[in-house]
């Protein structure tokens, strides 16, 4: 597969959401968005979904922006469920992938519309309108997510904002995922050429120590990467997976995970406004090219 990487200077951002999956901008928007803020680099990492990566290639060429083939899968690891795993530079061509995707973007439709019909009956339950799957589906741009059913909910005025549409309705309403196993997605993104890493490392735990020790063990598994950068992690948990990364020998990222929506989070940055230097591309496209050598 030829790259979308290319070798420009700049800041980046590694983890983005588009309406192919839970995102509220398009993908050729991401890019319109990522020229204005002057980013030198993103990749959409839609959940279980590369759709975004045809759709945005041909505005990031006419923008001068580095679309990065990526992907953010939902996995399981023993006890741990909806781990994600950010896989980088993967063949979106691939058709067994996609065959794969296909069955979870269908699990992921029943889902939500099993999610909406249990919200419904709470509105109804609160003498509210309903809401119809058809004013979901104009917030997607391929398959709705939770993030698009808060965003009818606030229209709605029945929640003041994405985290209350969470805590007062999605929250209480939620169906289970569909998982990949751990030890089939490691195997699967490096199959596709591709690296994977571990998305906001501290969403698994904020307990330092254990963390750690599961991530060593992903490490023996064959994970690349951690995505040391972040909106979820505090500096100092940020400072501390940096050193135990570079002393590990793996790969360091860093991505907003914008989805649009959610209030202050922007594009390009982490907490506490870091910004996330192309430094960080250089590691990853070595890796990238000694996989395609394989």
């Amino acid at each position: 597969m030829r790259s979308m990487i290319a070798s420009t200077p700049g800041y980046i951002d590694l983890h983005v959401h588009s309406n192919c999956s839970d995102g509220a901008l398009s993908p050729a928007a991401l890019v319109e968005e990522a020229k204005r803020l002057e980013l030198s680099t993103i990749a959409i990492a839609d959940h279980d979904s590369i759709v975004a990566v045809d759709q945005a290639a041909h505005c990031a060429v006419l923008r001068g922006i580095e679309l990065m083939p990526a992907v953010e899968l939902s996995v399981q690891y023993g006890i741990l469920k909806d781990v994600h795993l950010l896989g980088y530079g993967v063949d979106h061509t691939d058709a067994d992938f996609r065959s794969t995707l296909n069955a979870f973007r269908q699990h992921r439709e029943r889902r939500n519309e099993e999610m909406l019909a249990m919200i419904n009956q709470r509105l109804i339950h609160e003498g509210r309108m309903t809401i119809a799957l058809d004013e979901v589906l104009s917030h997607a741009g391929d398959a709705i997510g939770r993030p698009h059913i808060a965003r009818a909910l606030l229209e709605r005025g029945y929640a003041k904002s994405v985290e209350d549409s969470f805590r007062r309705y999605l929250t209480p309403c939620n169906v289970p995922k569909n998982y990949w196993p751990m030890e089939e997605a490691i195997p699967e993104i490096r199959r596709l050429g591709g690296v994977s890493v571990l998305a906001h490392p501290t969403s698994i735990s904020q307990d330092m120590a254990e963390l750690w020790r599961i991530i060593t063990e992903l490490h023996h598994l064959g994970l690349d990467g951690i995505e040391v950068f972040n909106n979820q992690a505090q500096a100092d948990e940020m400072e501390f997976l940096r050193r135990r990364a570079e002393e590990a020998g793996l790969l360091l990222t860093g991505g907003s995970d914008y989805h649009g929506i959610e209030a202050g989070q922007e594009m390009g940055r982490g907490r506490g406004g870091i910004r996330f230097s192309a430094r960080l591309l250089a590691p990853l496209r070595e890796r990238l090219a000694q996989r395609r050598l394989r």
